[in-house]
């Protein structure tokens, strides 16, 4: 593979046909040096009839024989090659096909970008082949997309265009009946003041844990049934529009500092190329996680400081850069180290007009395996928190919340977990304000029928004022679409009753709920 690249091995020393040990790259340098070129010779290719999300459909990078990756680039190419899947072999070829008469002895050229005709996008997604410069260029801060962008999210999705009186007036003398097709409500739902029913039609509640998109016919069909589900949540739920509606809170004339700074790959590229090049002259860290902007799991993640290996996964379908924590507050587990630490929190939203919200106090935290170091960045274990969907759960650390403020408090006692989880309920207000401070398609849209729960995942980093004082700050990393609680209900049986009496009833009382 080394010998493919052009990557000598050779000791530049030994000539004359003299015998002396080999001065190049070898063992894990080696391996290096291949990882940071390859992104120069990859192709791509996914399988389309796969599950949407699931690892299959996942796509798969492979790098063609000596002949397919000496084929040079043309704006004005001599052929054509596509990855061929030959289904009854479960193998796949690259074909190559002529676009033109060739003479003999003339070159095969191709088209690595095919399909790009802006010509910032093309200089960008270009530079693993053709170096260039951009910092000069174009300027890298971002304005919010206008409101076609946002409506590309909206198909098929239908807002009502007004509400009767009786809109999301649901009965306050009996139970409320539910209706769900999630299994994990049916059996921790145990609340006496619910009960479950199996048709849509006698039911107050509805909670689908697939997307709804007709509010307009269940408002006037259904108005007195509430649903779990906000018209237009994608504008916090993507993780490309999640970053637009955060970058709305303004701190200091600027964007949050609960935020990452995040660029989308996909409208953004020549924009992040800039930045990219500008951190790099100025020698600041430069590690970004890249991420597809609706997937969760760490599922087609990438962490990285190669800026090839970037521009190279908007191939793969769009993607958002994030940038990467270095100096993120770290978890010293025993035998082990300190590593990384996420935490998830249980969001429920009640109203968008007026704003009501409410946080569940019990946070869920997840682990990093391996010592936390910015290198070996293909390390899922030592870079990802999510263990419990991977094979056999390595090692998965399971804590209490209060044993776990209990340790965290022992490691770090100059920082009462108290106002870090003051700050991060600011942060998670702020966010939702941002939200529903635009009209739909920008924002949230009101529906006295919705009410809702999200996923948010949270890390804590290090902050330096300006007397070199050290600080511990919240991040907010996304906000994820009905979450899968499962895990939660096994250790806190509870979770559905605290959140369907917060949603449905407005009863906190004696329950771990915040108010945001």
């Amino acid at each position: 593979m080394a010998s493919l690249m052009d990557i000598s091995m050779d000791n530049d020393g030994a000539g004359n046909g003299a015998s002396a040990p080999s001065t190049g790259p070898t063992g894990d340098d080696l391996i290096d040096l291949v990882l940071d070129n390859m992104w120069c010779f990859n192709q791509t290719y996914r399988l389309g009839h796969m599950t949407f999300g699931s690892e299959e459909s996942m796509p798969i990078w492979y790098i063609m024989d000596e002949f397919g990756s000496r084929i040079q680039h043309s704006d004005d190419p001599t052929f054509r090659m596509a990855p061929f899947f030959h289904i009854s072999q479960e193998t796949v070829f690259s074909l190559l096909w002529p676009l033109k008469s060739c003479d003999q002895g003339e070159e095969v050229t191709r088209n690595y970008v095919e399909g790009v005709t802006d010509p910032l996008v093309r200089r960008s997604r270009l530079l693993p082949w053709i170096p260039d410069d951009m910092t000069h260029i174009i300027d890298y801060k971002q304005q919010e997309p206008d409101e076609s962008y946002f409506l590309s999210y909206k198909t098929d999705e239908l807002l009502p265009e007004e509400f009767s009186e009786d809109c999301g007036q649901i009965p306050s003398d009996r139970n409320l009946r539910v209706f769900t097709d999630s299994h994990t409500i049916k059996q921790y739902l145990t609340d006496g003041r619910f009960e479950m029913v199996d048709d849509l039609e006698s039911a107050d509640i509805i909670w689908f844990n697939k997307h709804f998109k007709d509010f307009r016919s269940f408002c006037e069909n259904m108005p007195r049934k509430l649903i779990n589900q906000f018209p237009c949540e994608c504008v916090i739920t993507t993780k490309d529009l999640f970053a637009v509606v955060a970058r709305r809170v303004s701190h200091h004339g600027n964007g949050p500092s609960w935020l990452p700074i995040t660029y989308n790959l996909q409208t953004e590229l020549p924009q992040f190329v800039s930045y990219f090049q500008t951190r790099q002259k100025q020698s600041r860290d430069n590690h970004w996680i890249c991420k597809p902007w609706n997937l969760a799991r760490g599922l087609g993640h990438h962490v990285t400081n190669n800026l090839n290996h970037i521009v190279r996964l908007p191939d793969t379908g769009p993607k958002v850069a994030c940038k990467y924590l270095e100096d993120s507050v770290l978890f010293d587990r025993p035998n082990i180290g300190k590593v990384k630490i996420d935490i998830g929190y249980i969001v429920m939203l009640s109203s968008v007009q007026p704003l009501k919200a409410y946080i569940h106090q019990t946070g869920w935290y997840r682990f990093a395996n391996k010592p936390f170091s910015l290198d070996h960045l293909d390390d899922y274990e030592k870079h990802f928190t999510v263990m419990n969907y991977v094979e056999s759960q390595q090692l998965l650390h399971q804590v209490g919340h209060s044993q776990f403020v209990e340790q965290f408090e022992m490691q770090y006692p100059d920082f009462p977990w108290c106002h870090i989880e003051r700050d991060i309920h600011k942060m998670v207000r702020e966010f939702l304000q941002a939200a529903s401070s635009e009209a739909p398609p920008r924002g949230l849209a009101h529906s006295p029928q919705s009410r809702a729960v999200y996923g948010v995942n949270v890390m804590l980093k290090w902050s330096t004022d300006l007397t070199g004082k050290r600080s511990i700050e919240p991040v907010l990393i996304e906000c994820n679409y009905c979450p899968d609680l499962t895990r939660c209900c096994k250790h806190e049986p509870d979770t559905y009753n605290d959140i369907f009496s917060t949603l449905f009833l407005d009863d906190i009382k004696g329950r771990p709920i915040s108010v945001l």
